[in-house]
C-alpha cells in the first residue's frame, strides 16, 4: 500500500509540474525580407567601387555574406526574375524573354513545377506581401505599358497581398518610366531625355513611396503571429536614370572614371553585343549609341552620374526599409537578401544596356543576412541566381515540392572552407549559352556570325577584353564538357 501511495503521489506532482510549465511552442519560422533592385551592377563601395555613395547597403553587408560573384541566368529582367523564383535554367525559347512569367505561370493553375519558392513559403503557412517590381510587372500585374491596370497577377498563386503606390503617375508602367513631373516615357512617346535631375523629396520618384509603403507594411506585420515574406523591388537603377537633386550632388561628375573597356573585345564579333536599343529609345538623349564608335568621354560621365545618382537615391530607400526592420525588433527573427536582377554596361565595349552574356551584364549584387549573423562576410565562391531557392528553403525550414536546378549555399554562410563547392554559374542569352568557373568565362553562340566560341581568362584579363580561345584550344577543350552540362537545349534542342 505505501508503494502504490507513493506511486500514486509521485504521478500527480509530475502533472502538477507539467500543468504549471508553460506550454513549450515550436520555434517560429524566420520571416523572409527580400529586397529587388532593377538594373543594379555591382557598383557599390561594397564591393570595391570607391567612387559610389552606398552607406545602407554597405552596412547591410558589413552583418551579412557579401557575394562577390553571383551570376544570373539571363541578363533581362523578367527572364532572370522566372528563373531565381523558379529556381530553374530556361529550357523554352519563351524562358529568354521578359515574357516567361506572364506565359509559363500568369493564368496557369497552380503547379509544383515551375513554383515560385514565394508560394510555397505561402503553402507553408508564410503570410507573403509583394510591392514593387518582384517578378516583371512594376506591380505585380499583367498588362501593356500603354494599358490600363489589369487585374490579372503576374504571381496569382504567391501572394496574400500585393501593394503598389503608383503616385501622380496613376499605373506601375507609368511610374516605372516616369519623370519627376508625372509624365512618362510612353506618354511622351519616347521624346524624353534618358536622365532627370529634380528638385523634389524621395517621393517625388516612385520608389520613394514604395520605401514608404513598405515601412507602414512592416509595421502591421510585426503584429501578426505568423511569419511573413516581404518582398520589395525598388526601379532605380533602371532607365530613365532619374533621382532627386541631393543624390546628383553627391558626386563631381569631372572625377567619375570611365569604363576600362571602352572598345569591342579583341577577337569578338560585334553580334555578342547589342546597339544599345533601349538605351536609344530616348529619343532627347545628347547622343546616340552605337557600336561603331563610342560617345564622348563627356556624355559617358553624365550618364554614369545619372546612373551613380540612381544607385545612390536606391540606396537611401533600402536605409529607410532596414531601419524600419530594426526598430520593430523584427531583425532578430528575419533573413534579409538584397539582390539585383543583373548587370549593366556602362559604355563596356560601347555598350549601354544589359542584353549580353559578358560579366559586366551577368553578373550581380547579392547579400544575405541571417537572424544570427553579426559580423560581416566576403565569399569568392561562383554561385547562380537558382541557388537562392534551394537556399532560403533550408534557412526556412521548409521542404520544395520539387527539385531545382540550383543547389543551397548554405555552407558558404559561415566561416570557413566548405567541402566542396562547384565553382560554376550559367547564363543563356543572343542564341548563346556561357559558363563562368573560377578561373574563365566559356561561351558558345548557335549562330553564324564567326567566332561562335569565347574564351576569357580572368587571371590576366578580369574585364573580358580579349578572347583568347583559338589561342588556348586545350582550355576550350577541358571547359566545353562542363559548359555541356549547362546546355538544357533552349537554343538547340537537338545538342545537349
Amino acid at each position: 500500500m505505501k508503494w502504490i501511495l507513493f506511486c500514486s503521489m509521485a504521478v500527480g506532482l509530475v502533472g502538477m509540474l507539467a500543468w504549471a510549465q508553460p506550454e513549450q511552442k515550436p520555434p517560429r519560422h524566420p520571416n523572409v525580407l527580400f529586397i529587388c533592385i532593377d538594373d543594379l551592377r555591382p557598383d557599390l563601395n561594397c564591393y570595391g567601387n570607391p567612387v559610389i555613395h552606398s552607406p545602407n547597403i554597405d552596412r547591410l553587408a558589413k552583418q551579412s555574406v557579401l557575394f562577390m560573384r553571383q551570376y544570373v541566368t539571363q541578363p533581362t529582367c523578367g527572364a532572370s526574375r522566372y528563373s531565381l523564383l523558379t529556381g530553374r535554367l530556361p529550357r523554352n525559347p519563351v524562358d529568354v524573354t521578359n515574357e516567361a512569367l506572364e506565359k509559363q505561370v500568369a493564368g496557369k493553375p497552380r503547379t509544383e513545377v515551375p513554383e515560385t519558392f514565394i508560394d510555397n513559403l505561402r503553402r507553408n503557412g508564410y503570410y507573403t506581401v509583394g510591392m514593387g517590381k518582384i517578378s516583371h510587372s512594376p506591380d505585380g500585374y499583367v498588362y501593356g505599358y500603354n494599358d490600363p491596370k489589369s487585374d490579372k497577377l503576374e504571381l496569382p498563386h504567391s501572394w496574400d497581398e500585393v501593394l503598389f503606390d503608383p503616385g501622380k503617375w496613376v499605373t506601375g508602367w507609368n511610374a516605372f518610366f516616369g519623370y519627376a513631373d508625372g509624365s512618362n516615357r510612353q506618354g511622351k512617346k519616347s521624346k524624353v531625355k534618358p536622365y532627370e535631375e529634380a528638385e523634389v523629396g524621395d517621393d517625388g520618384y516612385p520608389d520613394g513611396l514604395t520605401a514608404n509603403l513598405a515601412v507602414g507594411k512592416l509595421k502591421e506585420l510585426a503584429t501578426k503571429n505568423q511569419p511573413f515574406f516581404l518582398g520589395v523591388g525598388f526601379f532605380k537603377p533602371h532607365l530613365p536614370f532619374t533621382a532627386p537633386k541631393k543624390y546628383w550632388d553627391l558626386y563631381d561628375e569631372a572625377k567619375i572614371p570611365l569604363t576600362p573597356s571602352p572598345t569591342i573585345p579583341e577577337h569578338v564579333n560585334p553580334a555578342s553585343l547589342h546597339e544599345s536599343s533601349e538605351f536609344n529609345q530616348y529619343a532627347l538623349g545628347d547622343e546616340q549609341a552605337s557600336l561603331e564608335k563610342p560617345v564622348s568621354d563627356a556624355y559617358a560621365r553624365k550618364l554614369r552620374h545619372a546612373y551613380y545618382a540612381g544607385v545612390s537615391y536606391t540606396d537611401a530607400q533600402v536605409g529607410k526599409v532596414l531601419d524600419a526592420l530594426k526598430q520593430l525588433g523584427l531583425d532578430q527573427n528575419t533573413i534579409v537578401v538584397l539582390w539585383s536582377d543583373h548587370g549593366w554596361h556602362l559604355g563596356d565595349y560601347r555598350v549601354w544596356g544589359k542584353h549580353t552574356i559578358f560579366d559586366q551584364s551577368v553578373r550581380s549584387v547579392l547579400i544575405v543576412k541571417t537572424p544570427e549573423q553579426k559580423t560581416g562576410l566576403v565569399r569568392n565562391e561562383i554561385i547562380s541566381s537558382i541557388d537562392i531557392y534551394p537556399t532560403l528553403m533550408e534557412l526556412c525550414g521548409v521542404q520544395s515540392p520539387a527539385p531545382t536546378d540550383g543547389k543551397s549555399f548554405g555552407p558558404l554562410l559561415k566561416k570557413g572552407k566548405p567541402a566542396y563547392w562547384n565553382n560554376v554559374a550559367y547564363s543563356y542569352f543572343k542564341q548563346g549559352i556561357t559558363v563562368r568557373t573560377d578561373q574563365y568565362r566559356y561561351t558558345r553562340y548557335f549562330r553564324a556570325q564567326q567566332p561562335t566560341v569565347e574564351l576569357y581568362d580572368h587571371q590576366t584579363d578580369p574585364h573580358e577584353n580579349r578572347n583568347v580561345a583559338e589561342a588556348h584550344p586545350e582550355v576550350v577543350r577541358q571547359l566545353e564538357p562542363v559548359w555541356a552540362k549547362g546546355n538544357t537545349g533552349v537554343f538547340n534542342k537537338s545538342e545537349k
